[in-house]
């Protein structure tokens, strides 16, 4: 599902090159649930927006799905992410002025969907993360771990093979921490490939 191989990525100012990854080799087969720990700095947020075509990387290689990534232009990694991988962020990035349904739908207009297959996958989706009943509620009427669930289902709506999590429970109590684990474990045992960076052993 995603491969990397030697991976390297350096930052460099006129000064001083930063090596945020080196020799970084990590294989996630499909349908598995990897979980990428670690201090602060020690690359993980680097490694998970290579892992998302967000950034590039400096050597090795990529195959994400087996398509080999390398020395791709930005319109064929844009067209890669949205059709192969959904992303959780730890905050929610949800848009204050849309309710749960348009909130959910904004990737989907992206990618060109027509209204009722939009309207199938946004049902669908809340669904599947127990919001059927709130399509219509804005992200302030709900709680932290509401407003994760409506990010999940976002990252759902479009299908993805590979779900990209950064430190999704990050944000909030343990007992909401612990909903949103096992709704993503429940996803990951129907098939969705998750890889999460966490700096939270537990």
């Amino acid at each position: 599902m995603l491969r990397m191989h030697n991976l390297s990525k350096v930052y460099r100012t006129h000064l001083i090159e930063t090596h945020a990854l080196r020799g970084f080799d990590i294989h996630v087969a499909k349908g598995e649930f990897v979980a990428v720990t670690g201090p602060s700095g020690s690359g993980k947020t680097t490694f998970l927006n290579i892992a998302g075509l967000l950034e590039e990387f400096t050597g090795g290689d990529y195959l994400l799905d087996g398509v080999n990534v390398k020395g791709m232009d930005d319109d064929a990694r844009s067209k890669l992410r949205n059709k192969k991988l959904g992303f959780i962020f730890q905050g929610f990035n949800l848009i204050p002025d849309l309710n749960l349904f348009d909130n959910v739908d904004v990737p989907l207009r992206y990618r060109g969907f027509n209204a009722a297959e939009r309207k199938r996958r946004i049902e669908e989706a809340l669904g599947r993360v127990g919001l059927s009943s709130r399509v219509r509620h804005y992200p302030a009427e709900l709680s932290g771990g509401q407003q994760q669930r409506v990010a999940i289902a976002r990252a759902l709506a479009g299908e993805p093979k590979l779900l990209l999590a950064d430190e999704p429970t990050g944000n909030l109590d343990s007992q909401m921490a612990r909903g949103v684990m096992e709704l993503l474990e429940e996803i990951n045992e129907q098939g969705t490939t998750i890889l999460m960076v966490t700096h939270d052993p537990e």
